[in-house]
């Protein structure tokens, strides 16, 4: 909290540029509530007040990623838009039918995304690291 207080204090630094922040939806419902129904819509309108650079989601939060789904959808949408990176969680989505690969190659990056939405890819944290290893974030922040 320290961080994000102190980067608005910087009033030099908010004129140059907004913030980059990435989102990782872990906890429970956090894709059904959180993403769904604030930032989401915010995004829609441009009024988020970041530059949401990326979006990690496991267990049951990759459900929001399953071809067809409202919300995954909206993201697709402004994932094409922004050039937003969408990722699962290689192993997550494996559970979930909604990747095929192996559980031994997990992190390897060649799992791939099945009955997903157009720009979903699964992965994990090294995959993670090289996505966003050209434009990282200012702030990481899990739900």
């Amino acid at each position: 909290m320290v961080a994000l207080t102190q980067y608005f204090k910087n009033s030099k630094l908010n004129k140059k540029k907004k913030m980059k922040v990435a989102y990782i939806f872990k906890t429970e419902m956090s894709s059904t509530f959180q993403l769904a129904t604030m930032i989401l819509p915010q995004l829609e309108k441009n009024i988020h007040g970041v530059e949401v650079i990326g979006m990690f989601f496991f267990d049951e939060n990759v459900h929001v990623l399953r071809k067809g789904n409202d919300v995954g959808e909206r993201l697709n949408t402004l994932a094409a838009e922004k050039g937003m990176l969408i990722m699962a969680c290689d192993q997550c989505a494996l559970r979930r039918d909604l990747a095929e690969g192996t559980f031994d190659s997990c992190g390897t990056g060649s799992v791939k995304p099945k009955n997903m939405i157009d720009l979903g890819q699964v992965g994990c944290f090294p995959q993670l690291y090289k996505a966003l290893g050209g434009n990282l974030p200012d702030l990481v922040i899990t739900l």
